[in-house]
């Protein structure tokens, strides 16, 4: 592949396909519509749950979640409050939800809400839902706020993985996307967790990010092999000030261009197989033997909006503001707004706003999505017709190849592309997404 055809490739804005269709193409959502999902599920069937709490003590410029910056505790306790009605609500609303399988909290930081707040949510959830046993309850961490009462709090609910925000660890990187976080402050953060109990630990690097170079992708990649931990995700920055005012702050001129990330990913990838990562689909490593890489040996694989997980639950519950659940017809999500969510829960109502029935086309456009993207290979038999004329040029550039009977990714980095051949909705609509690279 030429530099041109490398750059052109890396520079296309595709989305990352956490769902299909992907989240721009929802539209408004009654409340009763919501209810009667619930209501309909499948007596006994699997559920997961995610809880989203949006709050970090200070502002990353990197980051593109749905975040707050807040320290006020009346602000902390409200958002605690209507996380707890708004658990008993959605349990009355689905009376026939089997048990939780797979619980996430996400953000933000959850650990915002403090020690207290986190056993109050995990004791609610536990008197709301029926846990299975063996459940796998996850939680993302900020290593610089993690204290021993946080800790022993994660211990006392439960938790089994976490995760955490590494990004890179040299100080000049870190003081240009706004995140200063010694590694020492990592290490000790692993360190507690295993005292604790909760050996499955996953971080998190970024490469793509202002100034960075392939020795400090290459030094983050060595320091996260070195600490033993179960799962690596390198995530490419994606820079959408357009969508999230805070990345303003980062110095555009500084961002390494489309061949440099390629190289950056790659040189991260080679790090960590050496140190004996198996990598999985896009972005992730995982220690052998670890859950997520046996699923991807056995093409158990799935991705849903926390990315690759292990997760085979139908029916994903989204608690918080800005969640996104999935039910057997489609996909529901909470208002974004911190206050309007608020208002919505503390009046008994379901917070949903906006969602996507499915179509028989969507189901099956979306499985053959997640398939690719989770083990880079399909059926030629269940291609679509519309979809070999993106194939061509793809076919041609090599980034995918034919063998008797299946489509085959050849270029990783580019899985994107492959997905987004079988995306009906590609180019329609108002939604803008990252650089595919």
């Amino acid at each position: 592949m030429t530099p041109d055809t490398l750059a052109r490739y890396a520079a296309a804005a595709l989305p990352r396909y956490t769902s299909y269709p992907t989240a721009p193409h929802f539209a408004p959502m009654e409340e009763g519509e919501y209810r009667d999902g619930l209501a309909a599920l499948t007596p006994g069937e699997a559920i997961s749950l995610y809880v989203h709490i949006p709050f970090c003590r200070a502002l990353c410029w990197y980051c593109g979640c749905h975040t707050a910056v807040t320290r006020r505790p009346g602000r902390l306790s409200r958002y605690t409050e209507a996380l707890l009605v708004e658990a008993a609500l959605l349990s009355e609303a689905a009376p026939h939800a089997g048990p939780v399988t797979a619980l996430h909290l996400g953000g933000g930081t959850p650990s915002a809400i403090g020690a207290e707040g986190l056993s109050r949510v995990f004791a609610a959830l536990g008197k709301a839902f029926r846990f299975a046993p063996g459940a796998e309850k996850a939680i993302e961490l900020d290593p610089r706020v993690l204290t021993p009462s946080i800790a022993a709090a994660l211990a006392e609910g439960g938790v089994t993985r976490a995760s955490l925000g590494v990004q890179d660890i040299d100080p000049a990187v870190q003081a240009r996307i706004g995140r200063l976080q010694p590694v020492a402050q990592v290490e000790d953060a692993v360190a507690l967790l295993r005292d604790i109990g909760i050996g499955a630990i996953n971080l998190d690097l970024m490469y793509g990010l202002p100034g960075q170079g392939l020795a400090e992708v290459e030094a983050s990649a060595r320091f996260a092999a070195g600490l033993g931990v179960e799962r690596v995700a390198v995530f490419g920055y994606a820079h959408v000030p357009w969508m999230k005012p805070a990345q303003q702050a980062i110095d555009a001129s500084l961002l390494p261009g489309p061949a440099a990330r390629l190289d950056q990913a790659e040189a991260a990838a080679a790090v960590l197989e050496a140190a004996g990562y198996i990598r999985i689909g896009l972005d992730h490593f995982a220690r052998p033997g670890d859950p997520m890489a046996v699923a991807a040996a056995e093409g158990r694989l799935r991705r849903n909006f926390q990315g690759y997980t292990t997760d085979t639950a139908p029916v994903l519950l989204g608690l918080g503001a800005s969640s996104i659940g999935r039910l057997p017809g489609g996909f529901a999500q909470n208002i974004a707004d911190e206050r309007g969510w608020l208002e919505a829960v503390e009046a008994g109502g379901l917070a949903v706003r906006r969602g996507r029935a499915l179509s028989a086309d969507d189901r099956r456009r979306g499985a053959l999505i997640e398939r690719i993207m989770c083990d880079l290979s399909l059926p030629r038999s269940g291609i679509p017709a519309d979809a070999w004329p993106r194939l061509a040029p793809l076919l041609a550039d090599g980034v995918v190849a034919l063998t008797a009977d299946r489509l085959m990714v050849t270029e990783r980095r580019f899985l994107r592309h492959a997905a987004a051949a079988f995306d009906a909705y590609l180019g329609t609509g108002t939604g803008r997404h990252s650089q595919a690279a």
